[in-house]
């Protein structure tokens, strides 16, 4: 991309978003922050108890996230958040109203078999029903793109390169 965006990967738990993130900021050349690292112990501890979070939970970290993006603005970024539901992303450009999005998207299916595979992850796959719940897929307003998980990181990742590099033409 020729302007440096914040780019924010988003999607339900299990898309792939810590392991796309990374390889999206090195294509691009521009640093990778981890969502989950934005979240206070509380939420963390409420979600590895297999409890979803609720907006007031979610409030703080979406602000902590998007502070981090506004530091990136015209340097460009790579964040991961969930950002499921559009009053998130609308808070997220808030902060950040450069800001793109990137959604993971996928069939159920599969995204349950990745998040049954990671290990050390504090989301239970027992929550992704109330994750796909929550989602409301980006709208043509939105500055953002939407690219399928299947196949290998690199495959996406060169798919998500290809959609954002669309959105400036």
């Amino acid at each position: 991309m020729s302007t440096p965006h914040v780019v924010v990967v988003m999607g339900v738990a299990g898309t792939g978003k810590t392991t796309i993130g990374p390889l999206l900021a090195d294509a691009l050349g521009v640093p990778y922050a981890e969502g989950d690292d934005f979240h206070p112990p509380a939420n963390i501890a409420k979600m590895s108890a297999g409890t979803p979070l609720d907006d007031a939970d979610r409030w703080p970290w979406l602000d902590a996230i998007g502070q981090w993006a506004h530091g990136r603005a015209g340097l460009g970024g790579v964040v991961s958040s969930s950002a499921l539901k559009r009053v998130y992303r609308d808070r997220l450009r808030a902060e950040a109203p450069g800001a793109v999005f990137l959604h993971l998207t996928g069939d159920r299916s599969l995204i349950e078999r990745r998040m049954a595979d990671r290990k050390g992850h504090f989301m239970p796959t027992a929550l992704l029903d109330s994750q796909f719940a929550t989602l409301q897929p980006l709208r043509e307003d939105e500055a953002g793109v939407a690219v399928d998980v299947s196949g290998t990181p690199e495959e996406i990742t060169e798919r998500a390169v290809a959609a954002l590099r669309r959105l400036e033409n």
